[in-house]
């Protein structure tokens, strides 16, 4: 079997690319790639002390569930580009990443173009961190946690479309247990999302999921990358056990909030 996936540079995303190559004879792997240290070093994300304040905890998190930076595994062939290029490489560069039996897209910038239309075409799936319908756009989990809804941390793994998160839903995947940590829970529910994927995909099973169309009547939040300022990053840290109300929220889901849920 071989994989293509779209993804970015953290150890959040090279998790998933070990992932997919303990499931596929070749992943090959289009990394666009940004700073590692965000808040520390300007970048998408500005270089304030709030924002380095933030990513701090947002790091610790990740190295707790995902380990550290690292090399690839033997069967991945990447191909290395800058943060928001994706749309603007030529299919012809890409082609032997278009042949495969599957396409992921986590964490890639907009795709546009010849590209998106390959691979809507070739049913490639996107994981958007946050539980959609309710939360779309950015910083989707972080904005769960804000408004005070745990039981929205989680992930949606859907259908790409040239919508942006606006295609069919496949299933959700979400944390079976809170920690107590918030940063940590959104660490948790990106490794839930990528197991359940992983799974699926090599079972077969997606393969059978028919996709549920998104009801936009049921969003709460849609947000951009704008709207997550250091005003906003500083009330969070400030407040952020009130936020975090996993006791009620978390503990207490309605499972019909969810598609075809996958719990990890």
């Amino acid at each position: 079997m071989r994989i293509t996936v779209f993804t970015s540079n953290q150890p959040r995303h090279i998790a998933l690319v070990y992932k997919l190559a303990s499931v596929a004879d070749q992943v090959f792997a289009v990394l666009e790639c940004k700073t590692n240290f965000p808040g520390k070093v300007a970048d998408r994300i500005p270089k304030t002390p709030v924002m380095e304040e933030y990513f701090s905890h947002v790091l610790r998190a990740e190295e707790e569930v995902f380990g550290d930076l690292r090399f690839s595994p033997s069967n991945v062939t990447v191909l290395p580009i800058r943060a928001g290029d994706l749309s603007f490489i030529n299919l012809d560069t890409l082609k032997p990443a278009l042949a495969s039996d599957h396409y992921v897209v986590f964490g890639s910038s907009y795709i546009k173009g010849d590209l998106v239309d390959f691979l809507v075409e070739h049913r490639a799936k996107n994981i958007h961190m946050g539980v959609s319908p309710y939360y779309r756009g950015n910083s989707c989990n972080f904005w769960a946690l804000y408004d005070g809804r745990a039981d929205l941390v989680g992930s949606t793994i859907h259908m790409l479309s040239k919508g942006l998160d606006s295609g069919g839903i496949l299933f959700h995947a979400l944390p079976k247990e809170a920690p107590s940590s918030p940063f940590v829970l959104g660490m948790m529910a990106v490794r839930a999302a990528q197991t359940g994927l992983v799974n699926y995909l090599s079972s077969g099973e997606m393969d059978d999921m028919v996709p549920v169309v998104q009801t936009k009547e049921l969003e709460f939040r849609y947000t951009r990358s704008v709207d997550f300022t250091d005003k906003v990053a500083q009330e969070f840290m400030d407040t952020r056990t009130i936020h975090y109300d996993h006791e009620d929220k978390f503990e207490n889901k309605d499972l019909s909030s969810y598609i075809r849920p996958y719990f990890t």
